[in-house]
């Protein structure tokens, strides 16, 4: 039986890397040597969890979660039915579209592993062929780039808005680049990091704020204009708000600063506070949520490998497989690290 290393939550705080059996490759199916993968927020996330709640009927306690969503790879095998695809293609994944689970979020697979089985392959649906021009651990940006393309999306920003992003992490920098590259005016980039804020302008961002030191209200007021809310009172002329930090201060922040007509975008997993429901009415404010990326997983992937250094200015992290341990404590671990990337051999 061939095995190969793959990682999973071992309890709470804790992964390990386990030998699991290779998976063989039906018809239908390929499999891919996996190059390099992303960790993203959500990994962590299962990694407090410890893994997922078994059902009552198999004795309850925690399963072990497969980890890893963001991989790009190369086809090691095509099954006899795959059209489109074969070996030696280099690949990025639609985690969402494998038939037994989200890859890396509770499906059967997690896509940190030395080889990644996809099952009834398809090219433009479950995977997309990037060229060798693009280094692999930059394609892994392609599912996190999807998701902040969602928001981008959602908010309908157009050239003439003004928008102010807040959290300069790997989505909220996606955001701003996004934003750029289809002619937004004007983009802000808030965080209280500065290292975040200075990748910020990196990458396009036309100004940064630092939360922490700075009054955002008149920073806005100063980047956007004077406008108002629907009582007249007086506000940034900020039409769009992108959360994509999770803290309620940034609800907060948003409320007391949205003009009339303001859109906000919630992409960030949110975390326990309070709305001010009046503060919203008095701004006839629009909360739009955006989750994932219903159609855009690969609608990034063209635009990814046209851009590919700016976006690998997003990448503060590069660690090898041989060190997973490490690139979990880096990417756990608030304010070390920005967006880290696992790397496998060839």
């Amino acid at each position: 039986m061939a095995t190969m290393k793959s990682v999973q939550t071992a309890g709470v705080g804790r992964i390990e890397v386990v030998d699991v059996e290779r998976p063989a490759p039906g018809p239908k199916d390929v499999l891919l040597k996996i190059r390099a993968g992303g960790i993203c927020g959500t990994d962590v996330t299962f990694l407090h969890m410890g893994g997922m709640p078994a059902r009552a009927h198999l004795g309850g306690g925690l399963v072990p979660i497969p980890l890893g969503h963001e991989p790009a790879g190369e086809v090691a095998e095509a099954g006899a039915e795959v059209t489109g695809l074969k070996a030696g293609d280099r690949v990025v994944v639609n985690p969402q579209a494998a038939p037994t689970g989200i890859i890396g979020c509770g499906g059967r697979y997690g896509a940190l592993s030395e080889y990644l089985l996809i099952e009834n392959a398809e090219a433009g649906r479950s995977l997309a062929v990037f060229p060798e021009t693009v280094p692999f651990e930059v394609a892994s940006l392609n599912e996190p780039m999807a998701v902040s393309r969602h928001a981008v999306n959602r908010s309908q920003a157009g050239p003439d808005d003004k928008v102010v992003v807040f959290g300069a992490g790997p989505i909220g920098l996606g955001a701003a680049i996004w934003l750029k590259l289809r002619g937004v005016r004007h983009v802000v980039v808030a965080d209280v990091i500065p290292a975040r804020l200075e990748k910020a302008l990196a990458v396009g961002a036309d100004a940064v704020i630092n939360s922490a030191e700075e009054d955002v209200t008149a920073r806005l007021t100063a980047l956007h204009g004077r406008s108002a809310n629907a009582l007249g009172q007086p506000r940034p002329g900020t039409d769009v708000f992108i959360d994509a930090a999770g803290a309620p201060a940034v609800f907060d922040t948003v409320v007391a600063n949205a003009r009339w007509h303001a859109r906000l975008v919630m992409v960030a997993v949110q975390k326990k506070g309070e709305i001010d429901l009046g503060g919203m009415l008095r701004s006839e404010l629009t909360l739009i949520a955006s989750q994932g990326y219903p159609t855009e997983i690969f609608e990034v992937t063209p635009e990814l490998v046209e851009h590919h250094e700016r976006f690998a200015k997003l990448i503060s992290h590069r660690v090898p497989f041989t060190d997973v341990h490490r690139a979990f404590e880096l990417a756990r671990t608030p304010g070390a690290a920005e967006k880290v990337v696992v790397t496998f051999d060839a």
